[in-house]
């Protein structure tokens, strides 16, 4: 009896054993990411009055970074950087111009394919990928069919969503983020040009000086045609950069807002459910709660925060959704999950009613396209049953960029040794095998230009963080960019500091009140390795082709996607048939 008790207890090792070598390697990974979610928006930071169970209950079983940071306070380079581990100035994800994302889907910039992203390592590995939702990094480079910025190029087996964002001109009566810019930027040139055309045509007729009627001619034919292309293809932008793919196929288009969320989710869970027999990573990359805003008929008005709380809880939703699934397939213990937001939340969103359309930042300062802790500190969250410890708080910093070298290393593939990889592997962090991040400097950038640098030394509770410049609010004080929609990075939008601001986040995190050598006394030393970390940071970077030039911005005609043709404006709706099939099929 004792021999075959003594068996019994080794078989049953065993198999914990093998369970156990499953888990630690070859884990399923989960990615989710909200698009400009405020870090106060979520129960789990904090908020009272969103009602976000789901996502508060990867909090509750899993970790909460609570000083998670975005790679940039910008949508294109953040996620450039989230999927390769690097800074998006490796990479030229990083804009040296005004316009620091990707606007049209027919631009010929985008992620480029020497980049090594983490569904390419894990693909190698034997994984099942997907990509369902935002994409917003490039799509084609010389032709409307190479795919060259595709996700199936950069390692992903399957894509159902968006090439581009869900921007206001995307769905009817949300109004334009381009009117506003276009009407300045257009004003002046056209009041030039429609002068100086006038004063030739005058000078002409009364023989002050002899005018070409031909090259006159021409001058008013370049105008008017450049003025139509222009109204043509604001007038067409929905039907031009908001539609949805399935893998290389534009199925519809423009994009419909209808249970977008609801096929979205579907998607997701349908591709869990084909991959459950085999290891599988899955980026969840959310269009809530990027303006436009939208929710379905099931969460319309019913939050306490009009249609963005509305968002925010229809997100929540189908977060529980994912998280069922695992449960139902029996995977939740061979499954890593992580959810954030590529930056903060856009407080500048006000609807043309004046309702609020952006999110809240909780207690920390500015929003997206600043490197103010509201821009770039974000939600992070991880479980993975039986790995990590459940309802445990890290306060280190961390990247969103260390994402990619944690799960590329439960992957067990090899880390590039050809370049520099910017994020650090956080399982010593999350399983409590270390106390201390890896980030002693992390470098945060407004588009091209180094921003703000944070110092977090060694066997200290410190967390310096300067600002070699900060954006210029319009209205003054009022905590935002509001004139421009925006803040920007270049002269004429932002202030200079010589010395830079100083603050000490452990003791500041709201940066209120900037240190000075009165009231810091190692001041001059703490800006001094600070300094040389830059120094030896602006060594590692290598000149590399600039993604999001002008020339690799604008709208290119010949890389249009178009389902049907430009005279039928682009038009068709397979998404909608193949839903209608499936529903009767069932």
């Amino acid at each position: 009896k004792k021999m075959g008790l003594l068996v019994f207890l080794v078989f049953c090792q065993c198999a914990i054993n093998n369970v156990k070598t499953y888990n630690a390697s070859n884990p399923n990974i989960i990615l989710m990411m909200a698009d400009d979610l405020g870090i106060g928006d979520l129960g789990c930071y904090g908020n009272r009055t969103l009602r976000t169970p789901n996502i508060d209950k990867l909090a509750e079983e899993g970790v909460t970074l609570t000083q998670h940071i975005a790679a940039s306070p910008l949508c294109t380079p953040s996620r450039a950087a989230f999927l390769t581990g690097r800074y998006p100035i490796r990479s030229g994800m990083a804009a040296f111009s005004r316009v620091g994302v990707f606007l049209f889907s027919a631009s010929s910039g985008g992620l480029p394919s020497e980049e090594i992203t983490f569904s390419k390592l894990l693909k190698q590995r034997g994984y099942a990928t997907a990509l369902i939702g935002k994409w917003h990094l490039g799509m084609n480079c010389e032709s409307s069919n190479d795919f060259c910025h595709h996700p199936l190029s950069h390692g992903f087996d399957h894509f159902y969503g968006l090439s581009v964002t869900n921007l206001r001109d995307c769905k009817p009566g949300q109004g334009s983020v381009f009117l506003k810019g276009v009407q300045k930027s257009l004003f002046i040139p056209i009041q030039i040009a429609g002068i100086t055309l006038i004063s030739l045509a005058v000078v002409q007729y009364i023989g002050l000086l002899k005018i070409s009627f031909q090259a006159l001619g021409y001058c008013l034919l370049t105008a008017a045609i450049s003025l139509a292309g222009l109204i043509f293809f604001f007038y067409h932008f929905r039907h031009l950069n908001c539609f949805l793919m399935r893998d290389h196929e534009v199925i519809q288009q423009p994009l419909s807002y209808e249970n977008l969320t609801e096929r979205l989710t579907k998607e997701a869970v349908q591709f869990i459910r084909r991959s459950s027999d085999e290891p599988f990573l899955l980026v969840l990359s959310y269009l809530h709660v990027h303006t436009a805003l939208y929710a379905s008929k099931k969460f319309r008005g019913k939050s306490k925060h009009g249609l963005y709380g509305d968002a925010v809880e229809e997100m929540d939703w189908s977060v529980g959704q994912v998280l069922n699934a695992l449960e139902k397939y029996n995977l939740s213990h061979k499954t890593l999950v992580y959810f954030t937001s590529d930056q903060g939340a856009h407080i500048e969103e006000i609807s043309g009613s004046g309702e609020v359309h952006g999110g809240y930042n909780g207690i920390y300062k500015g929003g997206k396209s600043m490197n103010w802790e509201g821009g770039i500190r974000v939600p992070g969250l991880l479980r993975w049953s039986g790995m990590i410890k459940a309802g445990a708080y890290i306060d280190e910093p961390t990247s969103n960029m260390d994402i990619f070298p944690t799960i590329v290393k439960l992957a067990e593939a090899q880390l590039p040794s050809d370049r520099i990889i910017d994020g650090h592997d956080l399982m010593p962090l999350l399983q409590g095998k270390a106390t201390q991040s890896k980030h002693e400097f992390l470098f945060h950038y407004c588009n091209a230009y180094l921003n703000a640098v944070r110092w977090h030394p060694a066997n200290s509770k410190s967390v310096w963080k300067v600002f070699f410049f900060t954006p210029n609010f319009s209205p003054e004080d009022s905590g935002g960019c509001y004139d421009s929609h925006v803040c920007f990075c270049h002269e004429g939008f932002i202030t200079q500091h010589d010395p830079p601001l100083l603050f000490d986040l452990s003791k500041d995190p709201e940066e209120k009140v900037p240190l000075t050598p009165e009231t810091e006394s190692h001041f001059y030393e703490i800006l001094r390795v600070i300094h040389l970390a830059v120094d030896n940071h602006t060594r590692s970077l290598h000149a590399v082709p600039d993604q999001l030039s002008w020339d690799n911005l604008v709208w290119k005609p010949w890389l249009q996607l178009c389902c049907s043709s430009l005279f039928q404006s682009c038009y068709c709706d397979y998404d909608s048939e193949r839903n209608q099939v499936e529903v009767h099929s069932e």
